[in-house]
């Protein structure tokens, strides 16, 4: 007797739209501003494969709700939006209309700070918008032992209460060091309270179709907004204007911090002198340098940014920093690695006031006496 077998919930249409979104993210890749030299071409094709990495652990293997875990969407190999080579980066998925705890170790990092989510880079206007926050710099209890919990919930909660709405789909963790070498991050697990006896459901294959879709939409749509933003950087190079701090945090930007984005081109001959005459009081405070695709260059191994620890002040105490492909024998030098133009980024993280950096590219030969000056 023949059994009907029901048509299969996802067939090979599901991964085949999958690969054709993937294959349409490439586009970004050879935009018509972007750099052409082999350096800058690999560099996009690596990007991609690292945002499709990303995007596998957000939507497919981090992607129940109801048993939500941490996983790291920004670190050293793989990277977005100019990461913060400072930060350890954490998220969790969550579904809004459920209450959560985190709970774990301070650690002795200078900024921890979580920030509830909603909307994604995979949506169609982009924006992964901040829904509330909150951190040592506003207020974060921590325990005598050195230990945290943080509610998240609609309704208000004694001690670390992180407000959350219908729409908030994630929580992102920023532990700020100020030197990785001796600091210790903070240790975390998230769990969904009232879940009882539950267990985690099979994979469903409608599920699996929707977190296809968005794994290649987040992928697609980060690299197009990403690459958007280098374009308009490119446009008023070697500067650092102040960011729209609004749209900012409209892209998931911590509220404490004040951010600039600018884009650097140099001659083998020139150098990139970034100065702040007054620096403020404040959690921390950095610049780094990234590539095109605004992915921070390889700060594992070169010294590609600088911040209130590593810096070195002046006499007035002021700072300068200096961006170069040869190394001009001065103090906060930092290595474009093999780079002639990408994009650079400043923060004040929790300063309290705001001091704008000044740029001027000079020539390496001029450049020990302007900064005897």
């Amino acid at each position: 007797m023949a059994v009907d077998t029901p048509n299969p919930l996802v067939d090979i249409d599901a991964w085949e739209a999958f690969c054709d979104e993937l294959k349409a993210a490439g586009q970004q890749i050879i935009r018509p501003e972007a750099p052409t030299d082999e350096l800058n071409r690999a560099e996009g094709w690596r990007y991609l494969t690292r945002l499709t990495r990303i995007a596998l652990d957000m939507f497919m293997e981090c992607s129940d709700r109801d048993f939500p875990s941490f996983y790291r969407p920004s670190h050293e190999t793989a990277k977005i939006g100019a990461d913060n080579p400072d930060n350890y980066y954490l998220r969790a998925e969550i579904n809004g209309q459920h209450d959560y705890r985190i709970s774990g170790t301070r650690g002795t990092v200078a900024y921890l700070g979580f920030i509830a989510i909603a909307g994604g880079y995979e949506e169609a206007d982009g924006n992964m918008r901040s829904v509330s926050a909150i951190d040592t710099h506003s207020g974060l209890e921590v325990n005598a032992d050195g230990s945290i919990d943080v509610i998240l919930s609609q309704t208000p909660q004694p001690g670390n209460w992180l407000k959350i709405t219908d729409d908030t789909v994630a929580v992102l963790v920023r532990e700020t060091y100020l030197d990785r070498s001796t600091e210790t991050f903070a240790d975390l697990t998230i769990s969904r309270l009232d879940m009882g006896d539950s267990k985690p459901a099979a994979l469903a294959g409608p599920k699996l179709k929707a977190d296809l879709a968005k794994t290649a939409a987040f992928v697609k749509g980060t690299a197009t907004l990403f690459a958007d933003w280098a374009q308009g950087f490119k446009e008023h190079p070697n500067t650092l204007p102040a960011a729209d701090q609004e749209y900012c945090q409209k892209l998931g930007g911590d509220p404490n911090i004040y951010y600039y984005h600018g884009y650097f081109n140099l001659a083998d001959d020139e150098a990139l002198l970034i100065e702040a005459d007054d620096i403020p009081q404040c959690d921390n405070w950095n610049f780094q340098l990234n590539n095109y695709w605004m992915e921070s260059l390889e700060y594992r191994y070169v010294q590609i940014h600088v911040n209130k620890h590593t810096a070195k002040y002046r006499s007035d105490g002021g700072v300068s920093i200096v961006v170069s492909a040869k190394d001009p024998g001065c103090e906060n030098w930092l290595d474009t690695t093999g780079h002639r133009e990408g994009t650079m980024a400043f923060r004040w993280i929790g300063a309290d006031r705001i001091v704008h950096p000044r740029c001027k590219v000079v020539k390496l030969a001029e450049l020990a006496q302007l900064l005897a000056q």
